[in-house]
């Protein structure tokens, strides 16, 4: 984390005084995988074999996250091995796809942080209530307009799929330098 002083004034200008304190408490980082980890689409051969694209960026931030002491979590509505693959990649251990009640799904994990430690990144109408329930919600701005009339705490800058994990990772990390250092 030292190294990355020089970074402090530049990340203080980009986020509000009060997005950084909610940061600054993340324990755990959850976030949806279509439209948040990827860009949403769906590669379909004429097998039936789907592929997925994923962003490197991103996976590098989760590793930073998790270099650091915190934990990681995919919430998926839906099943996908190769979601499973990416995941173990990471090093992600809670990996839970299938499910249209994220908010039940979350609370069945064995979870050992409060809900203003944790932050979650969806997109669309299923993310609602996990996102109203933790502390730091985040959305993507290719995310279902009926999200982007409700009220989040932050809108990443990139759009899923293309960095918009990574922002959120550098968010929670340079807030953490913030925080520590003032």
């Amino acid at each position: 984390m030292k190294k990355d002083l020089d970074y402090i004034e530049h990340y203080k200008n980009l986020f509000s005084e009060q997005l950084i304190k909610k940061a600054n408490k993340i324990k755990l980082l959850a976030f949806d995988v279509d439209g948040v980890l990827t860009d949403g689409g769906l590669y379909v051969d004429h097998n039936g074999n789907e592929s997925k694209r994923f962003y490197a960026q991103d996976g590098h931030g989760i590793k930073i996250l998790q270099s650091i002491g915190l934990d990681t979590m995919i919430i998926s509505g839906r099943t996908s091995k190769c979601v499973s693959k990416r995941g173990e990649e990471l090093g992600i251990k809670r990996i839970i796809q299938g499910t249209r009640d994220k908010l039940k799904s979350f609370h069945e994990q064995d979870i050992q942080v409060d809900s203003d430690q944790v932050c979650f990144v969806g997109d669309d109408t299923v993310d609602i209530d996990l996102l109203k329930y933790v502390g730091l919600s985040i959305i993507v701005p290719n995310s279902n307009h009926i999200l982007t009339k409700l009220e989040f705490d932050w809108i990443t800058p990139r759009e899923g799929g293309n960095g918009a994990i990574r922002d959120v990772c550098d968010l929670i990390y340079f807030s953490k330098i913030i925080c520590e250092n003032h």
